[in-house]
Formats: structure tokens, sequence, C-alpha cells
């Protein structure tokens, strides 16, 4: 049995692979797409016109690094500034998720609002945050 492929049929298997891929339901998430962005010397950017979902206080984009096991959570807060959180539980570094105004965590409840303050335990301290800026140009950079 030949396991050889033509080009054209590898192509309609990744394009399926990639399709099916991008369904999937992510718990906490089935509404929130997850942008992939390739950082550059430890500094994620983001044009933030390209994602209407910043255009809002409170409005969110969950933002994937290259090469990093967990995601970014991108938040527009009140003042027109943006926050940059990690979605690491601070507890036992189990992944959270977004629920509404909140992220949970789903190994042990811990609870953080939307700027990662703890809300509910077992987690004592508050998200990781990383440096965000919004330069002139409309960029959004996050510092890994």
């Amino acid at each position: 049995m030949s396991r050889d492929i033509d080009r054209r049929r590898f192509v309609e298997l990744g394009a399926c692979a990639a399709v099916g891929v991008t369904l999937l339901p992510m718990p906490g998430c089935a509404s929130l797409a997850t942008v992939h962005v390739q950082p550059t010397d430890g500094v994620l950017r983001l044009v933030v016109r390209n994602y209407p979902e910043l255009d809002r206080p409170g409005g969110r984009l969950k933002v994937a690094p290259a090469g990093s096991p967990r995601p970014i959570f991108v938040i527009s807060d009140d003042g027109g500034g943006f926050i940059a959180l990690s979605s690491e539980c601070t507890h036992l570094q189990c992944t959270v998720a977004l629920e509404g105004e909140r992220m949970v965590c789903p190994c042990h409840g811990s609870t953080f609002d939307r700027r990662g303050q703890v809300v509910a335990g077992p987690a004592e301290r508050p998200l990781d945050r990383y440096q965000a800026r919004l330069t002139d140009t409309g960029e959004l950079e996050i510092r890994l």
C-alpha cells in the first residue's frame, strides 16, 4: 500500500484539518476567538483597529503568542487603555477561562475580575500582568 499523496490531496487534507480545529469548542470561551501572533524581540504587536472587539470598554481578545503554552487576555479598560493578563491561575497554574466579566479557574474555582484581581480563592494573588502600551500609530505593544 502506497502512502504517497499528491500535492492537491495534501492541500485538501490540510484545509480540512484547519477547518476542523477552528470549529472545536473551547470551554468558557466559545464566543471568544483566539488570535495567533508571532512575537518579535519579546513583544507582541496588535494593530487595534483590526480588532473591533477592543473598541469598547470591557472588550476583550484572546491572544496566543507563538511558542507560548497559554494565551494572554487583552481587555479594554474604562479609560481607553488596555490590560494584558496571563491566563495562568496563580494558585496551581491551570489555565483560566473568561466567563462573562470574570476569569475562572476550572481546577479549583479561583475567580478573578477583568483587571486580574482575586475575587474568590484559593488563589491569593492576582493574575500576572504584561506591560501594554498603545503607540501613536494605534499599535498595541505587549511586552512578554
